[in-house]
């Protein structure tokens, strides 16, 4: 633990630590959602990776002790959908032993969740994400593009409140003329009367097949006055540094709703996440057009040594700010698919 605590303070050239590391298991999703995996991009003919491609948990484990090293205390799992891994538990329990991670977190669609939120909590799992952009079956079936019914998904999230994987977390991403309307304060309310807490997120241009345009993006302060505006809602303090929602309490007691607004209030200067891909490669921004091959150095042989000086020199040349720098030429550039590490 001295070791971990004198390594602690790597910081990249804006000086930004590395505290928070997600993990991709999968590029697999069993949804479509239309601003991630749209069906016409990612239909029957698309080759996802091959099972011999994706990092083995033993491989993973590997390098979350070397970010360890480096100062990650945070692991979120992701995917694509994380649930399709097979056996997700036996990473989630490596990860649990090792020394300098504090919290495992899942970003995760929830439809796989009632069946696995038992084993994913004896494992070590704190709690999970689930990302939910609607509550009406219909529109919830034309966002996700899935037949996969909507209440499979909230049986999901109420497994995981039975087996405190919390506080459990919303996540629903805001689209113009899709779910900015009564969506927004029908999450609101299952939030209150759950004691979820709902973050809406602006619609951003990950990757390059979502046909993001500005016009679709519906500001985070638009959304709160109107949540405000239904219940009295003040402002909370960021719980840590680099926290990406802005924080909300109802007045009245009923929890909390949050705001994460990359594109219209972008907060790369507080940015302390790293993504590692299902293949090994590491992208130091949502927004990357690239990524460090980690794979190669793992089953090449290289030291546990060599690894964290890998690491390190990565994330000491790291300046990207993406969301600051935003321009029409920028977005239009090709940059990582969304399902490809996480969001």
């Amino acid at each position: 633990m001295a070791d971990i605590a004198a390594n602690a303070q790597v910081r990249d050239r804006l000086s930004r630590p590395i505290r928070d590391l997600r993990i991709s298991v999968t590029d697999r999703c069993n949804f479509r959602c239309t601003y991630c995996m749209p069906r016409e991009i990612f239909g029957p003919d698309h080759q996802f990776a091959d099972r011999s491609e994706l990092l083995r948990y033993e491989e993973i484990a590997r390098l979350v002790r070397a970010f360890a090293r480096l100062g990650v205390t945070k692991i979120r799992l992701t995917g694509g959908e994380p649930l399709l891994r097979r056996q997700l538990e036996r990473l989630v329990a490596m990860i649990a032993e090792i020394d300098g991670i504090t919290d495992i977190a899942m970003t995760t669609n929830g439809s796989l969740l009632k069946a696995k939120a038992p084993l994913l909590r004896a494992a070590g799992l704190s709690r999970v994400t689930v990302s939910l952009d609607s509550l009406d079956p219909g529109r919830f079936a034309a966002i996700s593009d899935t037949k996969i019914p909507l209440t499979r998904v909230l049986e999901g999230i109420a497994a995981a409140r039975e087996h405190e994987l919390g506080p459990i977390k919303i996540n629903a991403v805001v689209k113009r003329g899709v779910n900015d309307g009564d969506d927004i304060l029908d999450l609101a309310t299952y939030g209150r009367e759950h004691g979820y807490t709902v973050r809406f997120i602006e619609y951003m241009d990950v990757g390059s097949t979502n046909g993001w345009r500005m016009d679709d993006v519906v500001p985070a302060r638009e959304i709160v006055e109107r949540i405000g505006a239904e219940w009295p809602i003040e402002p909370v303090d960021p719980a840590y540094t680099g926290e990406v929602a802005e924080r909300y309490r109802y007045v009245d007691g009923a929890g909390e709703v949050g705001a994460i607004a990359s594109v219209t209030q972008p907060f790369c200067q507080t940015c302390t996440r790293s993504r590692l891909s299902a293949l090994g490669e590491l992208y130091t921004c949502l927004f990357a057009t690239r990524g460090h091959d980690l794979r190669g150095l793992v089953r090449g042989g290289a030291s546990d040594d060599e690894l964290e000086t890998a690491l390190r020199g990565i994330w000491l040349r790291r300046t990207d700010r993406y969301s600051e720098l935003r321009t029409e030429e920028t977005t239009v550039r090709d940059k990582v698919e969304m399902s490809y590490i996480g969001g």
